[in-house]
């Protein structure tokens, strides 16, 4: 059973940094080939992707994250890091991470639908 744990949210302010990181448990398997992504939930919006980094080195970022974060996955230890800086108030969410454990990404990798294993998601605020 294939879980997804992320850790490293909590309270900024405005222009500070946070480090996201989310692990992979349960996964059997060698070499660890994922499709790994960031979501983001705010109160009262839909979920929006942030960013996807693959265990062959392709990272995508949306619009929001551009220029701001930094994703990277960790083949050998199946983690996935963001590193948010600049944030803003508007950047207050949820975080998610989700991985397809069967594929490496591909360009539509911004599609919630795409991934069948999701964690339980950190809390980002900033005021």
């Amino acid at each position: 059973h294939v879980q997804l744990v992320e850790s490293g949210g909590g309270s900024v302010q405005a222009g500070g940094s946070l480090e996201l990181s989310c692990t992979t448990l349960g996964y059997p398997y060698n070499p660890y080939d994922a499709c790994m992504a960031w979501f983001r939930q705010a109160p009262g919006k839909e979920r929006e992707w942030v960013a996807t980094a693959d265990s062959q080195g392709k990272r995508r970022y949306a619009n929001i994250a551009a220029g701001r974060f930094t994703v990277s996955q960790d083949r050998a230890k199946k983690t996935l890091t963001l590193q948010m800086n600049r944030l803003k108030v508007q950047d207050t969410a949820k975080c998610y991470c989700a991985a397809d454990l069967e594929r490496t990404c591909d360009s539509n990798d911004y599609l919630a639908r795409k991934y069948p294993v999701w964690g339980l998601g950190t809390q980002v605020t900033v005021s």
